[in-house]
């Protein structure tokens, strides 16, 4: 039986008792309620309607006899008006007491009252018309005492009835009052049945129900909540809702016990993956700024064995291919020597060979007890299991791994090694790659060095043939010609570095900026280091005769230019230190309603120069007091609006500093705090605009939206990584909005932590500057390369054509002042007139007006028309297409002097510019110019 069937049955119990206690109870005082109302509404009634009747009755007798004895007519009638009054009374109580009367007795004494007061009544009238008549005495006297007798029997008639019904009063009251006291005597015993009846029932549920919780208290205390792997049953069988507890809770325990179980399981593969991932980093780690394969066996074996408790290790490495394919021993570990571990074996050769075949890995566990390998200071020992693992690279195999280990390799290690073998073939692939090209460029400096002996024998040659310019243009025609084939070399041998330099990038992703920051950096570098140069090798020449404001001149020019050096420097070590999170940030307190005026005083001067409107606007919601690193948010603040200022010739620049919208904060920054206070701030500009696809790209370093861009407003392409980088150190992020043609709003998302953000502590990066002015120094000596082959010859004449570049017109054609100021100076040192341009247009207007120009000196980079481009439209005019151009530019990077060759340039120098060799390629084509002419 169930807990809830026996509530049912329990309390219905009770229930009915107490129905049967109620339904008797309230039948006694049903009888009760009746009783009392039969006497209260029958038995007093009918004894008020008798005692009305005698009263009446008594009236009339009075009457009667007034009026027999008072004379008088007119005293008769009123007592016979009382006497009809009271008869008519009478009759009408008689006839309601006939009708009431319920009882044989009770009809019987009702009938005889109405006939005795018929009787009586007759009599009476009798008197009032003997009254009424004035009949004589005797016959009045008659009938008064015949209306005496007849009123004796009325009255005893009247108390007769009324002691009648009085008797049947007491008889009920006497019935009441037994069948109260039986009432009450049912109630007594009734309820003290009734509660031993419902604390039986009461007891039997209860006793169940206590000793089946008790049993389920019991198991549940027994639980060891530390250990949920075995967890106690509930041992009832019952089919009630204690038994169904019961069964949910074993299968509760049984799922506990599950769980628990899947818990550890998942738990251990967790710790197995945690290992893996960290053995993977260590061995990641390791390959890092390896050049040689043995090197870099030697170190794989040695960080492998301990991992997965290997006692033994042989690495072999693929040499040769087809049938001379074999395998050759490059490192071993816990070996003795030549002894130990085959030297080499080939394809399908013993079990290692097979694996190779097959491209898979084999686990040996049955070894012969015979096999002895691993050797101890106690003796040899055999090993319980082998691993055979080949190195995959393009679906061939490039080596193999051997290990031995005293215990069996788990699944685990056996993973590990899979893992480890998954990038071993691209590091071998890339360290083989680095070997190669250190060979190549091995092979190349000795071809440099036999073509700088062959250019010191035509140098010797070239001072016998001074007089024959015929035969020194076809000295330079070879020159010309070896110079091509030496680019041709130095080109395959590029394009051989950049094929190993994609592989090396599939596996480190570490050169990200590599061209566009070499491409970039020369230019920017190169551009403010020419004017220095040349400046100060002219302030260093002995036979300087510029005057003190001259010098004056060259010292700021070369003060501004060491500036623009050491900010761009700046930026490119903050970036440096972004990028590889070592940058630190200091969070303090900033009062946020000085930034307003700060701002709009530093830039109000820029907006009046270029007509702007300029307006700094801030809600006031925004908090007073803010917490965040002040230097780095100010940093932000400029080159935001530095930009801003830029890219906008007319219209307005706006910043506008509000409270943050949350939806917006959660969509742009990862990772937003809801529970800290962010702030918005809009730099909004009516500038050129971005096009929506060049939105991102703007964020990357040295980049901007396009090359025009670049030209025509300059800037290396920093200032936004930059501030990017520092608005994610500060827990923020930036982002763009723009239309191009309209304008743009870099909107600065920023959260206020007071406790700051953790951010990894600042270190040297100077390994990252050192591998940047390594590539630079290796790319200054190719182009020094290229360009010393092509001058060696002419550099020898320079004395003797000295008097060549005096009264010669010169037109420079570069965007920086400063570089004009500078070359101005030394040409005009030398005896020759300077004629300058600011950009393409103006170098064409001045070719069409001025046709008696000798040479020009042509920069690359420059706004609205670059120096490619120029150099074309000059050669598409004829008389041009002999005209001496000399391309001067910041840009260095390979490739850069065949561009500008194949665009019309006559020859190319690169910048920092050496004066010296300036003048010397001037007296070249000059040179060669009058000859041909």
């Amino acid at each position: 039986m169930d807990y809830k069937k026996r509530q049912w049955i329990g309390f219905g119990l009770i229930i009915v008792f107490l129905l049967i206690l109620l339904s008797t109870m309230i039948s006694n005082l049903n009888s009760l309620r009746k009783n009392m109302t039969e006497i209260v509404d029958d038995r007093y009634e009918k004894v008020k309607i008798v005692l009305d009747m005698r009263q009446l009755f008594s009236q009339s007798d009075r009457e009667i006899l007034y009026a027999a004895l008072n004379e008088g007519k007119n005293k008769a009638e009123k007592s016979v008006e009382i006497l009809e009054k009271n008869q008519s009374a009478i009759m009408k109580d008689i006839s309601q007491l006939s009708s009431v009367v319920n009882t044989a007795d009770g009809k019987r004494l009702s009938q005889q009252l109405n006939d005795q007061y018929q009787s009586y009544t007759a009599t009476e009238t009798k008197i009032i018309q003997a009254v009424t008549n004035k009949d004589n005495n005797a016959n009045l006297e008659s009938l008064m005492n015949d209306q005496m007798a007849k009123r004796s029997e009325v009255t005893k008639t009247l108390n007769d009835f009324k002691t009648y019904q009085e008797k049947l009063m007491d008889t009920k009251v006497d019935e009441s009052q037994k069948n109260y006291e039986s009432t009450l005597f049912l109630s007594i015993i009734g309820s003290v049945i009734g509660i031993i009846f419902v604390s039986a029932i009461l007891l039997w549920m209860l006793r169940k129900l206590s000793q089946d919780l008790s049993s389920i208290a019991g198991s549940i205390k027994d639980i060891d909540y530390h250990n949920l792997s075995s967890i106690p049953r509930i041992n009832i069988n019952t089919k009630d809702e204690i038994g169904d507890i019961a069964h949910s809770f074993n299968a509760m325990a049984e799922s506990l016990e599950q769980y628990n179980l899947n818990e550890k399981k998942y738990t251990q593969e967790m710790n197995d993956q945690n290992w893996i991932q960290t053995g993977l980093a260590e061995i990641g780690t390791m390959y890092q700024r390896i050049e040689d394969i043995q090197v870099l066996a030697n170190r794989l074996l040695t960080k492998l064995a301990p991992m997965i408790n290997a006692s033994f290790g042989v690495f072999y490495l693929r040499k040769g291919d087809g049938k001379d394919t074999r395998f050759i021993k490059l490192a071993d570990i816990a070996g003795d020597g030549e002894n130990i571990g085959r030297e080499a074996f080939r394809v399908g050769e013993g079990i290692i060979g097979q694996c190779v075949s097959e491209q898979k890995s084999q686990v040996i566990t049955h070894i012969p007890d015979n096999y002895q390998l691993v050797t101890t200071g106690l003796g040899q020992v055999s090993p319980k299991s082998i691993l055979i693992a080949p190195v995959i690279f393009e679906e061939q195999v490039v080596a193999v791994i051997e290990m031995a280990s005293l215990e069996t390799f788990t699944p685990v290690q056996e993973k590990f090694i899979q893992k480890v073998l998954e990038t071993l073939g691209i590091t071998i692939n890339s360290v083989e790659g680095r070997m190669e090209i250190e060979r190549l460029l091995k092979e190349s400096q000795a071809q440099t060095e036999e073509l700088q002996a062959q250019s010191e024998e035509l140098q010797a040659q070239s001072e016998e043939l001074q007089t024959q310019a015929e035969e020194l243009r076809m000295i330079n025609e070879q020159l010309s010609e070896r110079t091509y084939e030496a680019e041709e070399k130095s080109h395959q041998l590029e394009e051989t570095k950049k094929e190993l330099e994609e592989q090396a990038l599939e596996l480190q992703r570490s050169s990200q900026y590599k061209s566009e920051f070499m491409a970039n950096m020369s230019h920017e570098l190169r551009t403010p280091l020419n004017s220095i140069i040349i400046l100060s090798e002219m302030l260093q020449d002995p036979k300087d005769s510029s005057t003190a404001e001259e010098k004056r001149e060259f010292a700021q020019i070369i003060g501004s230019s060491g500036q623009d050096l050491l900010t761009l420097i700046n930026d490119i070590l903050d970036l440096s230190k972004v990028e590889v999170g070592k940058l630190v940030v200091e969070f303090e307190e900033m009062n946020v309603s000085e930034i307003p005026d700060l701002l709009y005083q530093n830039f109000k001067h820029i907006a009046k120069n270029k007509g702007l409107s300029f307006e700094v606007k801030m809600e006031d919601n925004i908090p007073a007091l803010f917490y965040t690193d002040h230097q780095r948010f100010q940093q932000i603040m400029k080159n935001l609006l530095s930009n801003a200022f830029k890219f906008t010739d007319d219209g307005s620049v706006d910043v506008h500093f509000k409270k943050a919208d949350m939806e917006r904060v959660y969509k742009h920054v990862q990772g937003a705090n809801p529970t800290i206070d962010w702030i918005e701030i809009n730099i909004s500009d009516t500038g050129i605009g971005i096009p929506k696809d060049k939105q991102e790209l703007i964020f990357e370093a040295f980049q901007q939206a396009d090359g025009a861009t670049i030209r025509r407003y300059g800037g290396t392409g920093l200032g936004l990584s930059i501030s990017r980088e520092f608005a994610k150190l500060l827990g923020g992020n930036i982002i763009c909005e723009s239309v191009e043609g309209q304008g743009s709003t870099f909107t600065l998302f920023l959260p206020n932590l007071p406790e700051g953000v953790n951010v990894m502590e600042e270190s040297d990066v100077t390994d990252l500057i050192a591998a940047s002015v390594e590539a630079e120094r290796c790319q200054e000596q190719d182009i020094t390369f290229d360009t010393l082959v092509s001058f060696s010859e002419e550099q020898q004449k320079e004395q003797a054509n000295s008097n060549k570049l005096t009264g010669k017109k010169i037109l420079i054609v570069d965007d920086d002042n400063r570089n004009i100021f500078a070359l101005r100076k030394v040409l005009e040192a030398e005896g020759m007139n300077i004629i300058t341009a600011q950009n393409g247009y103006e170098c064409l207007d001045i070719l069409h007006e001025e046709n008696t120009i000798d040479a020009v000196l042509m920069d690359i980079m420059m706004p609205g028309m670059d120096g490619y481009e120029t150099m074309q439209l000059i050669r598409q005019q004829e008389q041009y297409q002999e005209l001496p151009i000399i391309a001067l530019t910041a840009k260095a990077m390979k490739g850069d002097r065949a561009k500008c060759l194949k665009a019309g340039a006559s020859d190319y120098v690169s910048k920092p510019l050496k004066v010296d060799q300036l003048l010397s390629v001037l007296r070249v084509w000059l040179t060669s110019t009058v000859v041909t002419r």
